[in-house]
């Protein structure tokens, strides 16, 4: 039976030519060739080289890995000490931090919390003077009280004066109402000791016809600032 005109078509595109076969088998051989060529050339080989010649490469090799392993050596060392100096650093800084916030604390110029007592004074017939209320802070200083504060409006620090003004006290510029209540931060056992011992606080508050009670707190809480004054002669030493 004849095929028809589209098999015919067919065949002839999917049988190869005899031009198509020659290059097809040029591109193989090239192909083999270039393989061959690179793997030769690929090869290291030192049959050629002299015995001397490998000496002095060898030599050449170990003092390039002594003078590499001398740079490392180095970069590690200088690298060690820059994260050292570092972590000084960061450390010196964190003291510095902590040693400013103490300061502070103590010059009465930020808040502090911590243990400490309450005290409080009744003075009814109004005999409490601004010099008995100066000695009731000296004995809460004498015993440790890092932090006091009167009636929680003055901040009482070194600096702090106490001044009789017509039957009232005014503690740092601030009047200060009955009854007197001292806030100190320390140790609250130590404290109370000494607000009891007998001839100091509560006593004296007593002989003025005054009373006077102390009580241990965990956690007291001070937020009144002393004023800060800009020294008018002072200046820092060179």
């Amino acid at each position: 039976m004849p095929e028809s005109g589209g098999r015919r078509g067919w065949r002839a595109l999917l049988r190869p030519s005899v031009s198509q076969a020659v290059v097809a088998a040029l591109i193989g051989g090239l192909a083999f060739a270039i393989t061959v060529q690179v793997r030769d050339d690929g090869t290291d080989d030192y049959s050629g080289v002299r015995g001397e010649e490998l000496v002095e490469l060898l030599k050449s090799l170990d003092t390039a890995n002594e003078r590499l392993g001398t740079q490392i050596d180095d970069l590690t060392a200088t690298r060690d000490d820059l994260l050292s100096s570092t972590k000084r650093s960061e450390q010196a800084r964190k003291q510095a931090k902590l040693r400013a916030e103490q300061l502070a604390i103590l010059a009465g110029t930020r808040g502090a919390t911590g243990p400490g007592v309450e005290v409080t004074i009744n003075d009814p017939g109004g005999q409490i003077d601004s010099a008995a209320l100066l000695d009731a802070i000296e004995e809460l200083r004498d015993a440790g009280a890092e932090a006091i504060a009167l009636n929680g409006v003055a901040r009482v620090v070194a600096q702090t004066y106490f001044l009789d003004d017509d039957g009232e006290v005014r503690v740092g510029g601030r009047e200060i109402k009955r009854p007197y209540v001292i806030t100190a931060i320390g140790d609250p056992s130590t404290l109370a000791e000494a607000v009891r011992f007998p001839g100091g606080l509560i006593d004296g508050v007593v002989n003025r016809g005054g009373s006077a009670f102390v009580t241990q707190k965990d956690k007291v809480t001070i937020t009144a600032l002393a004023d800060v004054k800009t020294p008018e002669y002072a200046r820092p030493t060179s």
